[in-house]
């Protein structure tokens, strides 16, 4: 005995529930529609970066290798190109070689101090400190959010050799004070010493972050095991801050390679450049000598200082952390 089926199976209808939009055109239609919503709303920045920062970097660009001065400011095309001779005139400029050296000098001294500082500091503040803990954080970080031209005209009054605060002190034991920032041996160190204060609170704020996504269990075993508050420090905290250390380690070194507005503020570069960083010649000689395609020159050449040295530390920190 057989049995046969009347008819071929109907499709089961399904009811949009009420209210629910329809979308004509099925699901392509539907993202093609978020698509143009998405670079809608993208737009107006994309004007602004395009207009404001991706012209500019094509344009000086261009300019490093021209001859661009004063006189093509209102003649921008009248320039005439030069190839790569302002970049090897950079090599040959004693004055450039100089801000290379003193920008180096800047960031192998400021940066290792800003972060073993910022780390002692977030240690403290995060485990050693019980009471008025906000207090000192806010304290700490202070200097961060203070405009840099009014830090640094502070440290001119502060550094001044004869009506200066330190000036003062020295005079109470009967002594003179040097002239900190007059001095080609002591002007670099006495402004570093005022970036690294300026720069601890931000360095700070990392590190207590990290230390607070550390696991109190694992402390808690290191103790039970009889580790010293050196042992735990070394064995537990430092190798599990190692991502923060490789962040604040980069965003301090590219900062401390374009600084700028310390020495042009206290110290103009001198006495006799021995405070002339790239960002600073760059400056005179694109707006005092408007020489500014070899200015342009100048900054590709720090960009390039900088991208191969963050890729250097992301190579040599991140082997560390994985």
């Amino acid at each position: 005995m057989s049995t046969t089926t009347s008819g071929a199976a109907q499709p089961v209808k399904t009811r949009e529930a009420p209210g629910a939009p329809r979308t004509r055109g099925g699901p392509k239609r539907s993202m093609g529609v978020q698509n143009a919503a998405g670079w809608l709303f993208s737009t107006p920045f994309l004007v602004l970066f395009t207009v404001f920062m991706a012209f500019p970097i094509l344009a000086t660009l261009l300019m490093s290798f021209t001859d661009f001065g004063l006189r093509n400011v209102t003649r921008p095309f009248e320039a005439n190109f030069v190839g790569f001779d302002n970049y090897t005139d950079l090599f040959g400029d004693e004055k450039f070689l100089r801000s290379l050296f003193n920008t180096a000098y800047f960031v192998v001294v400021g940066v290792p101090l800003t972060i073993a500082l910022g780390l002692v500091v977030a240690v403290l503040l995060n485990n050693g400190v019980d009471r008025a803990r906000t207090f000192f954080r806010v304290g700490f970080y202070a200097p961060v959010v203070t405009t840099i031209v009014a830090v640094a005209v502070v440290w001119r009054f502060v550094l001044d050799p004869s009506d200066g605060l330190v000036a003062g002190l020295f005079s109470e034991v009967g002594l003179t004070a040097p002239d900190f920032l007059g001095s080609e041996t002591l002007a670099m160190p006495s402004m570093i010493a005022m970036v690294v204060w300026r720069n601890v609170g931000t360095v700070m704020v990392l590190f207590i972050a990290g230390l607070q996504a550390i696991p109190t269990e694992v402390r808690e075993a290191a103790r039970l095991d009889g580790a010293s508050l050196w042992q735990e420090f070394r064995g537990i905290t430092v190798p599990l801050l190692r991502p923060t250390l490789l962040y604040a380690t980069v965003i301090t070194t590219i900062g401390y390679l374009n600084v700028f507005e310390e020495p042009f503020v206290m110290t103009q570069g001198g006495p006799s450049d021995s405070t002339l960083t790239v960002s600073l010649n760059m400056y005179r000689e694109g707006f005092n000598f408007f020489h500014m395609g070899y200015a342009s020159a100048m900054a590709y050449v720090l960009f390039v200082v900088i991208m191969g040295i963050t890729v250097l530390q992301l190579r040599l920190l991140k082997d560390n952390t994985e």
